[in-house]
């Protein structure tokens, strides 16, 4: 595994660990919001530059361009924020709307960072429609909720993490660069101790998926929509990167000459929705079924908080992030 999808994953742990602290559904995108970084960072001098991932964003920045625009927040405050939600609803096909809203952004702001995406995956293998049914969802030991709880009987890769107490299950998009793997503890009340037990060493065995076999496998999953905003500000500050939101100790030089620069804000904001959509497919290639014999299913039921991430198969980087606390 190649340094970039390293520290990938590493900045994948290290911000999941912060965003854990609540008990809520999480959703966020490491790979974007660090692309978004690696343009901050070719302007960045000195300390402030030592403060954002290095290793990472040097590797980043030769991958991906970002845009910059010019908006005047001194003289028009109200039609930059307009401005800024226009080109966020059209890069996330209206999913995302009025990131901003009126009031959160004043006159004497100097920078912003916005970072928004959308992600909705057709399966490689769809769900078929007339098996979702209604189906409970345990929050906790004590309290479920009824969902819709989609099943298919598949040949999908798998395999248990006895150090962990879990499962793990990969279920391919279509085309099969990209895939969903779910984490599933097997108590209701396991993710705590997942979570607890998670390292950057450990997602990167994960993402690797050597380990996993591909098994017949029952499988139910809820349909689940996760839209999330965070404040980047508080979180990365958390994570050690201070300077760039200090007027006195921010140093941008390299985007303007001088330092009369500082990051403002910092919003990410991320969508995901799951549910049957996808291309029917073959069974899996390299799987035989004799005709005398029964299969043993493997039972992978997501009837209680789980984790996901969505990865690309060929470098194994990590897209997506999450925790289904709640569908």
């Amino acid at each position: 595994m190649g340094s970039l999808s390293e520290a990938n994953i590493k900045f994948t742990h290290d911000m999941f660990q912060i965003l854990r602290k609540s008990e809520d559904n999480v959703f966020f995108s490491p790979l974007s919001i660090s692309a978004a970084f690696a343009m901050v960072y070719l302007g960045a001098r000195g300390s402030t530059a030592q403060e954002i991932e290095k290793e990472y964003l040097d590797g980043l920045k030769k991958f991906y361009l970002s845009d910059v625009e010019s908006v005047d927040f001194v003289r028009n405050v109200e039609e930059s924020r307009k401005k800024i939600n226009t080109w966020v609803e059209e890069q996330t096909h209206d999913k995302i709307k009025n990131l901003f809203s009126p009031g959160s952004l004043q006159s004497d702001t100097k920078m912003v960072l916005v970072n928004a995406i959308y992600f909705k995956g057709q399966w490689d293998l769809k769900f078929k429609e007339k098996y979702t049914e209604e189906g409970k969802f345990w929050v906790n030991k004590d309290m479920s909720k009824s969902v819709k709880m989609m099943y298919q009987s598949s040949y999908l890769k798998f395999a248990s993490l006895e150090d962990v107490q879990a499962k793990i299950l990969e279920i391919p998009y279509k085309g099969k660069a990209l895939s969903m793997v779910v984490l599933l503890p097997d108590e209701v009340d396991g993710l705590k101790k997942l979570e607890d037990k998670l390292t950057g060493e450990k997602l990167m065995e994960w993402t690797s998926l050597q380990n996993m076999e591909m098994l017949k496998v029952d499988l139910r999953l809820p349909r689940f929509k996760v839209e999330e905003t965070y404040d980047l500000k508080n979180i990365l500050q958390d994570m050690g990167m201070i300077k760039a939101f200090k007027s006195q100790d921010a140093d941008f030089s390299g985007m303007t000459g001088n330092r009369d620069l500082v990051l403002t804000k910092a919003v990410h904001k991320s969508f995901v929705e799951v549910n049957e959509e996808g291309t029917e497919a073959a069974a899996a290639t390299g799987v035989a079924v004799g005709v005398t014999s029964l299969p043993t299913y493997n039972i992978f039921h997501c009837d209680h908080p789980f984790l996901f991430f969505i990865k690309g198969n060929e470098d194994n980087r990590i897209l997506f992030f999450g925790r289904v606390s709640s569908p």
